[in-house]
């Protein structure tokens, strides 16, 4: 394998409980995000904590794991997950895509465009930025902003608004920058998934809550890729509607 895709799929969730069995236009919602990651990576697997997931997967034919529930977050679960298919499989893969379970229509392209990130050797982590063109988003602590050196390395992630720009009022900063969301997809090397696997949480992430700023502060290379797509994650059962009025579905 070269190329491993894992989607995480967690069965709890305080806003929206048994998320990837919702069903969205006659199919489960990680039956969904299945079938996208599978158009991009031929080695697709969903690793999850329940058994009602494990039976859904299994019933529409995709490959699934089960791991831990105890897992703090989804890059725990995916080195699980991934010593597990390997054992599996009996071979190593060389990267590993971590595929947000959560994304029923994530495109095919920006799971390639994960991928071909790390034909820059120094790529440790791949992830992927769009450009801001909405002043909510900007002011919006809940929109991650990342900016990059000029070869595409990560410099630093915020919920912030990075850079601040002294010199100009506010209103006109879109004007006068070009600001970047940070897009939560992620592909790893093998080796630095293991790394990060082992890490412990850092003063930055404490006080962003932000993972990424883990590894910054561990000097792990994360390579930024932009991305002309915009991320569509259902994170209540309200934004299944949304999705409908948008004309997604």
């Amino acid at each position: 394998m070269e190329y491993l895709a894992i989607i995480p799929a967690r069965y709890a969730s305080t806003r929206f409980p048994g998320k990837p069995l919702a069903m969205i236009a006659g199919k489960t919602m990680i039956q969904r995000v299945y079938e996208q990651a599978s158009l991009a990576f031929q080695d697709v697997y969903v690793a999850t904590d329940h058994p009602r997931i494990f039976d859904a997967v299994t019933a529409f034919g995709g490959r699934v794991v089960m791991t831990s529930a105890s897992h703090p977050n989804g890059t725990s679960r995916v080195y699980e997950a991934m010593q597990k298919i390997e054992k599996l499989r009996g071979t190593f893969c060389k990267y590993v895509i971590n595929v947000q379970g959560d994304e029923p229509f994530i495109k095919p392209e920006q799971l390639k465009e994960l991928a071909e990130c790390f034909q820059n050797p120094q790529t440790e982590i791949a992830t992927l930025k769009k450009k801001i063109t909405n002043p909510k988003e900007l002011e919006d602590p809940s929109t991650p902003k990342v900016v990059c050196a000029n070869n595409g390395k990560a410099l630093y992630f915020s919920r912030a608004t990075i850079p601040f720009l002294r010199d100009i009022p506010q209103k006109k900063w879109l004007e006068e920058h070009s600001f970047f969301k940070h897009i939560g997809l992620y592909g790893y090397k093998r080796e630095t998934l293991a790394q990060i696997a082992a890490l412990d949480s850092g003063t930055l992430e404490k006080a962003e809550n932000l993972e990424q700023l883990r590894w910054l502060e561990n000097d792990i290379t994360i390579m930024v890729r932009e991305t002309p797509y915009e991320s569509q994650s259902v994170d209540r059962p309200e934004d299944i509607e949304e999705l409908k009025m948008d004309g997604i579905i």
